[in-house]
């Protein structure tokens, strides 16, 4: 695993990716700084943790929203679902996903 530092509304972080996954890390990280900007920008939110918790609401929204993809094919050998496979891939852990950004956000000493 590596670490990758990004900047999510001018705040610094860095973040453990997986090998190979950094392409999805960056556009993930794009899409929450977008989000937190445009909720920012409209003027209305001014804290940051009240931001954040906003554009997590709202990306989490819109991925629900979305129409069910088939399951990307895959060159891993535990894709069949044998031990080892994460699971669905078109199926997001929100539970997983807000415990690794508590660990994150604990590690930096500092909430956003």
């Amino acid at each position: 695993m590596k670490q990758v530092e990004v900047t999510i509304l001018g705040q610094s972080y860095i973040l453990g990716c997986p090998d190979g996954g950094e392409t999805s890390l960056l556009e993930a990280v794009a899409a929450v700084d977008r989000e937190m900007s445009a909720i920012r920008d409209g003027g209305k939110v001014k804290a940051r943790e009240r931001i954040a918790v906003l554009a997590a609401l709202n990306l989490a929204f819109a991925l629900a929203e979305r129409p069910e993809a088939p399951p990307p094919r895959s060159s891993d050998p535990h894709a069949d679902g044998s031990p080892g496979d994460a699971g669905d891939a078109s199926t997001v852990d929100v539970a997983a996903l807000i415990r690794r950004l508590d660990a994150t956000l604990a590690a930096d000493g500092r909430l956003l």
